[in-house]
């Protein structure tokens, strides 16, 4: 037990993602709004959807899309926003979708659901398994569904049936998007530069939520920063081509490539502190074609993590200037640095988690989870941090979705349980698709929302 104020919290450790995060059960916290009726409602509009959100979430999860190829996903997404009752438009920021639904006098609220897949082949065995192919950065590869967004799209529907059904519960303005290339962290910010808040309304807060590998039942909610700020980078090693039986009448990039991966990682051990979080990781390398070729080129990808402006800093710095002493010892050429997506910690709004913690323990129980804003982020990384930074208070919601039968066997074997973009993650839809919508419609019509300006 711990004490946080005058409020005494229960905690227990979850496994986000693949990350350890601690969460705590509030007990004792204040009044929740009667949300008695509304869930009520809320529960028999999904005993008869809900059927039709799983046939949905099966049916996408058969036909993945990677990042800006979402065609398909869009199409569909559109078709029932509009026999919803919103307005929609299509095609924003590449395939982003934008629905609206007006509803009398009231703030204007986002709610959020990313689309894309990943580059990868599906091994969970599932009936539903995803067959599907695409071309990704030039080359066919296998494409799976392994961080959830079908599960997410399924949801966001499911919130435009409830809040139309709901009418009388609520009052304002809905904003639903659905985002494309969430994982290559650019979709967010191709909709906003393609005019999300000028175009359409403003909102003045927002929701979302993400499936991980949490236990079944649970809705965590964490106050503060809630995942890392991410930047990747593709660096290009210059050098001269040559036979291999030749080096000295070339500059081979490799052995540069090669220095620099090793240098690099002194940033993280010797510049950082060592209580400070941060990761650097190489993803890719990519040079050559023969034994007996020296290329003219090395690509070397990177990917920088980071909770503090001041460690983000030390990281792009020290990664610019590390390649550029590698190339340097090499007698090469300056390297080229070219920055390929990122975004900034994804923060919640401290008011809204708070009051959503009142307002929805009655309905979860123990199964709502709240981590304050002195618990760690997740390493992970989330470009609805986009739309925050924009200037849309929010709230993120992690939605558990493995069975704890499957957890506690995995457990008993010291197994791991899959995390998001593992080729085996398979969350149950049911109940986390019904947790997310169930989540965020009655946040919306129990009031959460930030503290008045």
């Amino acid at each position: 037990m711990t004490v946080m104020g005058r409020k005494r919290v229960t905690l227990s450790r979850f496994i986000i993602g693949g990350y350890l995060a601690v969460l705590s059960v509030p007990t004792g916290a204040q009044a929740a709004p009667d949300l008695t009726a509304a869930n009520a409602r809320l529960t028999a509009l999904l005993d008869k959807n809900y059927p039709a959100l799983e046939a949905l979430y099966k049916d996408l999860h058969q036909h993945p899309e990677l990042g800006m190829q979402e065609v398909r996903t869009a199409g569909i997404l559109a078709q029932h926003l509009r026999k919803a009752g919103f307005t929609v438009t299509e095609k924003v920021g590449g395939t982003g979708v934008v629905g609206i639904l007006k509803n009398g006098e009231g703030p204007t609220i986002l709610v959020r659901a990313d689309m894309d897949a990943l580059p990868m082949e599906e091994k969970t065995g599932l009936a539903w398994s995803s067959k599907a192919r695409a071309t990704y950065e030039g080359k066919d590869v296998p494409v799976m569904h392994a961080c959830g967004h079908d599960t997410h799209v399924a949801y966001l529907v499911g919130v435009a049936q409830a809040l139309s059904a709901m009418r009388d519960s609520w009052s304002g303005t809905v904003v639903l998007i659905g985002q494309p290339a969430e994982e290559p962290l650019v979709g967010a910010r191709a909709m906003l530069d393609d005019g999300l808040f000028t175009r359409f309304p403003k909102p003045d807060f927002g929701f979302a939520a993400h499936v991980s590998n949490l236990p079944a039942g649970v809705v965590a909610i964490k106050a503060g920063a809630g995942s890392s700020a991410s930047d990747s980078y593709s660096i290009t090693f210059h050098g001269r081509g040559g036979h291999g039986s030749m080096p000295a009448a070339t500059i081979d990039p490799i052995p540069i490539a090669a220095r620099f991966v090793t240098d690099t990682q002194v940033v993280i051990s010797r510049e950082k502190d060592p209580a400070a979080f941060g990761v650097l990781t190489i993803g890719a390398i990519n040079a050559g074609s023969a034994p007996n070729i020296i290329p003219d080129s090395a690509e070397v990808k990177v990917n920088l993590r980071s909770q503090s402006p001041e460690v983000r800093k030390l990281l792009q710095d020290g990664t610019a200037r590390v390649a550029k002493s590698a190339a340097a010892m090499g007698k090469a050429p300056e390297p080229t640095i070219r920055y390929l997506s990122g975004t900034g910690v994804l923060t919640n709004d401290e008011v809204m988690a708070n009051a959503a913690v009142a307002a929805l323990t009655p309905v979860f129980g123990k199964g709502l989870v709240f981590a304050p804003a002195s618990a760690a982020p997740m390493s992970g990384s989330e470009d609805y941090s986009e739309f925050v930074d924009a200037g849309v208070p929010s709230l993120f919601f992690g939605i558990g979705g493995y069975d704890p039968a499957v957890l506690a066997d995995l457990k008993a074997k010291g197994e791991p349980a899959p995390t998001n973009h593992s080729p085996f993650f398979a969350p149950k839809a049911e109940p986390a698709i019904r947790n997310a919508v169930t989540a965020i419609v009655l946040s919306i019509v129990g009031g959460v929302r930030p503290a008045a300006k």
